[in-house]
């Protein structure tokens, strides 16, 4: 699938991430060319070999891909050192089998075909949501290996769901959301608006 490039060739970096068990792996070639996919087993990986091998490393709980960053949120079974090195060794490993134009079926479920970052609504209060996190939060989570869905929308709750690195880490669920619910009060002129991590 990606024979322009030989596993000596591939450069993957470990970054470290506010979440204490999230690391960031950063390559020099792409690991998904459009949109962003997050895995919690490995069968929901299974028509990719390297994101699915991915989940034979031990302790491994989610693997969220964007652009050239695989984040790997783990339950700290393995040493630092040698997680970063088994998940090392996938990558390298298995990166000439990788698509990364692959699409995922909740992407295709959107009717762009996978195409976009973030996900559309048909309720223009969430899609300006959305534009508002676009714009401002969410490329400082993107840039920490993470980022975030907007699920529903119920009177003045807004229902939020953290992917990657953002899930599980202690920084999102109190600085980070304070700051959305902030900024979305804000922008959409609500001060009962209320951001509940699900």
């Amino acid at each position: 699938m990606n024979p322009r490039i030989n596993a000596d060739d591939l450069l993957v970096r470990m970054q470290y991430t506010p979440n204490p068990l999230a690391l960031k792996f950063v390559a020099n070639q792409p690991f998904k060319n459009e949109g962003k996919a997050t895995f919690s087993v490995a069968e929901e990986a299974g028509e990719w070999p390297m994101l699915r091998d991915l989940f034979t490393v031990s302790g491994i709980k989610q693997i969220h891909v964007f652009q050239n960053t695989i984040t790997v949120t783990h339950d700290g079974t393995l040493s630092e050192d040698e997680l970063c090195e088994n998940v090392t060794a996938v990558i390298r490993s298995r990166y000439e089998l990788h698509d990364p134009n692959f699409v995922t079926e909740d992407e295709k479920g959107n009717s762009s075909g996978g195409r976009v970052q973030r996900a559309s609504h048909e309720n223009p209060v969430l899609e300006k949501m959305e534009e508002i996190l676009d714009r401002t939060i969410r490329p400082g989570l993107q840039a920490d290996g993470g980022d975030i869905e907007l699920v529903k929308l119920e009177n003045d709750d807004l229902y939020i769901m953290y992917q990657g690195a953002c899930g599980g880490c202690p920084s999102a669920m109190m600085g980070t959301l304070d700051a959305i619910q902030g900024i979305l009060r804000h922008e959409m002129e609500n001060p009962e608006l209320s951001v509940i991590p699900i």
